[in-house]
């Protein structure tokens, strides 16, 4: 198109986006997390990291975000959503523009809650703080399908290449978050990250009272989950130790039994000779009385 119909660069770009969109959808679900990859793998485990760390707190990630604005709150439930909508997406391009929205809410989030622009250095906290709470389904597929499939164009270049760039830096942090990273000691993190306790959250009596309903509500919430959680958590604690001690007694059983077969063998002998019939015509052999005949008496 550029050497032969000299068709303007601009114009090639659509044609390009019309082209991706078309053969991407129709091929995505041959090469999504196609079976020759650990794009599976990934996503689990990154799944399961995130849930790990559902403790983390913004202030422990210097989020500059104060969801008790309104606003503020509204922006960030919008973020959640575009990250967690990016799975519904086929083409890798409209993958992107949800990665795209999500940020743009985030520096809005941030805007508001400082009055002044956001910075990348804000920026980027935030954006790992929503990942956490959002919890993106299959994420590492899809950042894996649009680095695969995307127009390399658009990813080197552009807003949308800068914000999928702190995407997988998010995503990089979170893997790799230590004690050190939350300024935490290396026994409280051990302990967050195991569910015996959660970090202390804000009493109720230290709520401002312009402080919003609905965070006093999310908050007490999140109080009475964890809670849940350490109770689940000693349930199934008994349940397999139950579980141990049943197996453990039903294999001591069998045991137990082997040896008395073992040490007592059952030893079938045959009849010397065989038993008469009780109702026999031998004789000779029938010790029993001559059985009784009816008599009439005559009245």
């Amino acid at each position: 198109m550029q050497t032969r119909g000299k068709v303007p660069p601009e114009k090639v770009e659509k044609i390009m986006d019309q082209i991706e969109k078309y053969i991407m959808t129709r091929l995505y679900k041959y090469v999504f997390c196609p079976e020759t990859t650990d794009d599976e793998k990934k996503d689990l485990a990154i799944q399961k990291r995130i849930r790990a760390l559902h403790w983390v707190t913004p202030q422990m990630l210097c989020v500059p975000v104060n969801e008790e604005i309104p606003e503020v709150s509204d922006m960030v439930v919008k973020a959640i959503t575009d990250i967690i909508e990016m799975d519904s997406k086929r083409v890798p391009r409209d993958k992107l523009a949800c990665i795209t929205r999500c940020s743009k809410h985030i520096f809005n989030a941030i805007k508001i809650t400082k009055n002044e622009p956001a910075s990348a250095d804000d920026f980027l906290p935030t954006l790992i703080y929503i990942v956490l709470k959002g919890n993106p389904p299959r994420l590492q597929s899809n950042i894996q399908y649009i680095t695969r499939f995307c127009n390399p164009s658009r990813l080197m270049t552009g807003e949308d290449g800068y914000y999928f760039t702190n995407l997988c830096c998010a995503v990089a942090f979170i893997e790799k978050l230590d004690a050190q990273s939350l300024n935490l000691s290396q026994e409280d993190f051990d302990r967050y990250m195991s569910g015996q306790t959660s970090p202390r959250k804000q009493e109720p009596e230290s709520w401002s009272p312009d402080a919003c309903l609905g965070v006093k509500q999310m908050y007490k919430n999140l109080d009475l989950l964890s809670q849940l959680n350490e109770r689940q958590e000693r349930i199934m604690s008994e349940a397999k130790k139950l579980e141990k001690d049943l197996i453990d007694w039903t294999d001591g059983i069998a045991k137990e039994v082997q040896d008395i077969v073992e040490k007592y063998p059952l030893e079938i002998k045959p009849a010397t000779q065989p038993l008469a019939a009780i109702d026999s015509e031998n004789v000779e052999n029938d010790k029993l009385p001559p059985p009784l005949q009816p008599q009439v008496y005559a009245g």
